[in-house]
């Protein structure tokens, strides 16, 4: 027995779900009964299993030097079991990780210029509006679902999603609302029918952007409702907006970026405005990417460009931009269970999956999907909703003098039917 062997059976002996593994000439590792069995067909795979470098066994899946027996529930339980070092540990776990993040783009704004950004979000959004629809709820919502009710469906739970933006932001008939990101339109359409404002709505992914469009003439809300195809830098402020949402859209911005991002916003927003900047945060302070090889594997086959902050982090740049943060809620654990929601009805729909893409998207999807909901429950990443003004620099009356916004000084008007 070598000695990567040995670590490895050290390692799936230890794990709370019984996993086997089996080599490529057929040596079995583990029980005969697991659950779970994992297939080398490379033993290269096998130093990054004892490792615990659990970023490159799932790129040694999706280039097919691994295949698994098993559920997607279980991979995960056990690819935590196996993690060594805190993937959030960022400068903690050595300094060559932490100079190649900082040479990858947490400094460097030309990673971000507008015709990079729009390859990186094609190449995500626009792999098959069919695929997407798979495991997607009816309206196609791409971000973290609001369970206000924990027997919701995935369905329900994104409405609620919208609808608790929409309160947040405290929207009018009448007033002129900014998506940014707008996605596949879930909100856009959601805040026009419901709230009565005059919406548009940006998108880099032209995929997204013919199909919002084709609702908004489906709908008759031509005339009330736009999608652009547009780059948020692009965004005339000749007409500044009463209301802005950007809603899982700042993870693409990237950390040099974020006090262009934060300033343009400010510009973009009436004095008085709120804005509701909703997306994925760094579990840890000072790691650019998950360790574990997990950043570099999302960075390869799903997000290319992606950058992650921690909410500290966000919350200064925001600030910075004269933007007064006024309410700031984790929905964490909601994130792990939209994502596990998403990962089963992928799962319940492998056939139809491969038929609309490929082996290796699904595969990458598969884990990418499991791997984020695992991700979110051990806490190594976040999501935050926050609501920000920028202040109308009108001074007050009474008790509460002061730069005034839309904002009423607490947070019953978000709850109240």
């Amino acid at each position: 027995m070598s000695a990567l062997e040995a670590i490895v059976r050290a390692k799936f002996h230890a794990l709370d779900t019984p996993t086997s593994l089996v080599l490529p000439g057929g040596q079995r590792i583990g029980p005969e009964d697991a659950r779970l069995t994992v297939h080398l067909n490379d033993m290269r795979a096998l130093a990054h299993v004892a490792t615990g470098q659990i970023g490159r066994f799932a790129e040694d899946y999706v280039e097919g030097r691994v295949d698994v027996d098993g559920n997607m529930r279980d991979l995960m339980a056990s690819a935590a079991g196996l993690v060594g070092d805190d993937p959030t540990g960022g400068t903690r776990a050595g300094p060559w990780r932490w100079w190649r993040g900082l040479m990858r783009g947490s400094k460097s704004p030309g990673r971000h210029s507008v015709e990079t950004d729009a390859r990186q979000v094609q190449f995500h959004y626009d792999v098959s509006d069919d695929f997407y629809a798979l495991w997607l709820d009816p309206r196609r919502v791409y971000s973290c679902a609001y369970y206000a009710d924990a027997q919701m469906t995935l369905a329900r739970a994104q409405e609620a999603k919208l609808d608790h933006i929409c309160r947040k932001l405290m929207l009018r008939e009448g007033e002129r609302f900014l998506d940014i990101g707008a996605g596949w339109g879930g909100l856009l359409l959601w805040a026009a029918e419901h709230y009565g404002v005059r919406a548009t709505g940006i998108t880099l992914s032209r995929n997204q952007h013919a199909h919002v469009t084709q609702l908004i003439e489906e709908r008759g809300l031509a005339g009330r409702v736009q999608m652009q195809l547009l780059d948020y830098r692009e965004l005339p402020e000749d007409e500044p907006w009463d209301k802005i949402a950007s809603i899982g859209m700042f993870e693409h911005v990237g950390a040099a970026m974020l006090p262009i991002y934060f300033g343009k916003l400010y510009r973009l927003l009436k004095p008085g405005g709120l804005l509701m900047n909703h997306g994925i945060t760094a579990g840890g302070t000072r790691n650019a990417q998950l360790g574990a090889g997990i950043g570099d594997f999302i960075e390869r086959y799903i997000f290319p460009g992606g950058e992650l902050l921690h909410v500290s982090h966000v919350l200064r740049d925001m600030a910075d931009a004269q933007l007064e943060p006024l309410d700031v809620e984790n929905l964490r654990p909601h994130y792990a269970r939209t994502l596990w929601a998403w990962s089963d009805g992928l799962e319940a729909q492998l056939g139809r999956a491969r038929e609309i893409t490929s082996e290796k998207v699904v595969r990458a999807y598969r884990l990418y999907l499991a791997g984020c909901a695992m991700a979110f429950e051990q806490g190594w990443i976040s999501l935050q909703q926050v609501l920000a003004a920028r202040p109308s620099g009108v001074v007050g009356e009474g008790p509460m003098r002061g730069a005034q916004s839309a904002f009423p000084f607490q947070r019953g008007y978000i709850y109240r039917p």
